[in-house]
């Protein structure tokens, strides 16, 4: 599977954000997020909205972050926070257990994951 066949793959939108929801349900109410979790603004509407969109294109769907700002630029828009290798795999194991929660097909998943997995150490900013 190609990435950019992704949105299709896992049910377009409506899917898509399922997994948005889920992964930052997860990032909000599990204690093994706490790192990525404060990471974030108090209330995560925005984060939400911003992870959809981006997500939505990167998979193939819509461009719609491209759209409404631009070039994601994701490694210098992450540069204010603190990412180094634990973040990095709390950001991972959580997206990881909200694709399963959804029950996104398998290989879906696992494809995803890796590309989730080259995307995130990519925006580990901390040496280690």
């Amino acid at each position: 599977m190609h990435l950019s066949e992704a949105y299709k793959l896992m049910g377009g939108e409506i899917v898509l954000r399922r997994l948005v929801d889920c992964f930052y349900d997860l990032m909000d109410e599990d204690p093994d997020y706490f790192g990525i979790r404060k990471l974030h603004p108090e209330e995560l509407n925005s984060s939400r909205d911003k992870l959809f969109m981006f997500l939505s294109g990167w998979t193939g769907g819509p461009s719609l972050y491209v759209e409404k700002y631009g070039e994601p630029r994701l490694r210098s828009r992450h540069l204010p926070f603190s990412i180094g290798i634990a973040e990095r795999d709390q950001w991972l194991s959580c997206m990881n257990r909200a694709m399963e929660e959804i029950g996104l097909e398998m290989q879906l998943r696992k494809s995803l994951l890796l590309a989730f997995e080259q995307t995130a150490d990519f925006m580990r900013n901390q040496p280690e």
